[in-house]
């Protein structure tokens, strides 16, 4: 008698570990996956955006605070030089750019911000997206920016 509730409770604790096992990991994926929150400084103004979770953006966010200089590109991005290329091992090879996307053009090495959508195009690795309207961003001529972790 002993020895089947034995076995039992062995079986009872066994699915126990395994139910609760997903839990755990959902929890500590949770951690990793926490958003970073950024603020676009120009002027008086602060734009906020949230970065993607993923490795190129956490060697993104790594190198803030970035002073930099946005300049516009073609009518529809603003763009500005990065103090080195970001690793971007893994990414796909192309994306789709929205209004209010923050990229990376991998092979130039430089950060482009889109106002105005854009095709697929190789290259474009995105890294987040501005939280609200980026109207402010949209202005002629170079400007200085100031990019940095939000609190």
């Amino acid at each position: 008698m002993i020895a089947p509730k034995t076995a039992l409770n062995r079986l009872a604790i066994a699915a126990l570990t395994i139910s609760l096992a997903p839990a755990a990991e959902a929890t500590d994926q949770g951690k990793e996956a926490a958003m970073t929150e950024i603020r676009v400084i120009f002027g008086e103004k602060t734009l906020t955006a949230t970065l993607d979770t993923t490795p190129v953006t956490q060697d993104f966010a790594a190198l803030l605070p970035l002073d930099l200089t946005l300049s516009d590109y073609h009518g529809i991005e603003k763009v500005a030089d990065m103090p080195r290329k970001l690793d971007t091992s893994g990414v796909p090879d192309s994306y789709e750019p929205k209004a209010g996307d923050i990229t990376l053009y991998a092979p130039w090495g430089n950060l482009a911000i889109f106002y105005k959508p854009f095709q697929r195009s190789r290259g474009h690795v995105r890294l987040g997206a501005f939280d609200g309207p980026i109207d402010m961003l949209v202005r002629n001529g170079d400007f200085p920016v100031r990019i940095e972790v939000a609190d």
